[in-house]
């Protein structure tokens, strides 16, 4: 079992490594003080992405929304940036969340989005890599993802990593994507870099069989 210390450390983590391109990445919790930069990266997504990300074309999502991906206290709410660091503005890359359904104790939403610059570099699978690690610790075993049905890539990246299909309404699919086995199966199947130096560098963290996520059949 991890002890609250430990996870209060994870929260704390910073990984440096690289993109499959050899570009360095540093990955960290996000926090209040990142809210230039995460405004600065929504600005930077293409029309298309901000569609795929946020269901909207609009510039920049309104202020609550911003507030509220700030608002990450690493157990309700789970968030973790890329940052590039190319030795001048460092700018910010890549952010993925999942935020604890409030009916669901054990369940969460996940959303990850990475800017059309770096798309094809492995981003989004090491982002989603140490999110699942933070969720199991966290005890968040089970992540509801939904996407545009027209949005491929993120649809073909979640079944890679054990999502099931659920439903679908109005152009909107959800899937359903075990936290353990998603893991195991990254773990098992992904030759990144970026990939291996986070289940290094996070190693201690991840439960065995006395986690609550085993304890729930996983």
């Amino acid at each position: 079992m991890v002890t609250r210390p430990l996870l209060r450390e994870l929260h704390d983590e910073v990984i440096e490594t690289v993109a499959a391109d050899g570009k360095r990445i540093c990955l960290r919790s996000i926090r209040q003080s990142d809210e230039d930069r995460m405004r600065e990266g929504i600005k930077r997504l293409s029309e298309q992405s901000r569609y795929m990300r946020f269901f909207s074309v609009q510039p920049m999502p309104s202020d609550p929304v911003i507030d509220k991906l700030l608002d990450a206290d690493g157990h309700d709410h789970i968030a973790w940036g890329a940052i590039h660091l190319n030795g001048m503005d460092n700018p910010a890359v890549g952010a993925v969340h999942a935020i604890r359904s409030e009916n669901h104790p054990h369940a969460g939403e996940f959303s990850v989005a990475v800017l059309d610059d770096y798309h094809g570099l492995g981003l989004a699978r090491m982002l989603t890599t140490v999110l699942l690690i933070h969720c199991e610790v966290e005890a968040m075993c089970e992540l509801e993802v939904q996407t545009l049905a027209e949005n491929m890539p993120a649809i073909r990246f979640i079944l890679s990593i054990g999502a099931q299909r659920r439903e679908s309404e109005a152009g909107i699919i959800g899937f359903r994507l075990p936290v353990r086995p998603a893991i195991r199966q990254i773990s098992a199947t992904s030759d990144l870099q970026g990939v291996r130096d986070i289940l290094s560098a996070l190693a201690r963290y991840i439960p065995t069989d006395d986690s609550p996520c085993a304890a729930l059949g996983q």
